[in-house]
């Protein structure tokens, strides 16, 4: 069931709610996959979804943990360990092409990691690997509404 209570473009998890700790299993902790993600309301006009992950709690500034774009607009779920049939990732702050679980450095608290759910009016079309700039620049003047859900997760001290 969906977060919001309006109709809206909406993004949520079946393992923590919004605002809450993301389980441990899906940290470099743990098994270090993606959790599993619900998406509700996606625009008719819609023609393509894009996911970012990110940590914007990061030492080192805003760190990248997973890209993916041109999922069909009628997904409806991701799974864990998993990226929608004909989606493609791009390359996190880690310069890989995957997802990288919540991993804050011991000493800096907790983090607030942010899954940014957008639909577009069009497909994005940039090759595996792409960077977020890239992303970006693709996605500038083509987004129909967006998203978020926010997981925390705290360094261990």
């Amino acid at each position: 069931m969906p977060s919001g209570d309006n109709n809206g473009l909406d993004i949520i998890s079946p393992v923590f709610r919004d605002g809450a700790a993301i389980p441990r299993q899906y940290s470099c902790k743990g098994q270090n996959v993606n959790p599993p993600l619900n998406i509700f309301n996606v625009p008719d006009k819609a023609q393509g979804l894009v996911l970012i992950m990110h940590d914007p709690d990061g030492v080192s500034g805003d760190f990248l943990h997973w890209l993916i774009w041109d999922m069909p607009p009628g997904t409806e779920s991701i799974a864990v360990n998993h990226v929608p049939v004909g989606a493609i990732q791009g390359r996190n702050g880690g310069g890989q092409n995957n997802y990288t679980g919540p991993c804050p450095p011991k000493g800096t608290g907790t983090h607030r990691y942010l899954f940014d759910l957008y639909a577009l009016d069009t497909s994005v079309n940039l090759p595996g690997g792409s960077s977020r700039d890239q992303l970006d620049a693709a996605m500038k003047n083509h987004i129909i509404e967006n998203a978020t859900l926010t997981g925390v997760f705290a360094a261990e001290d």
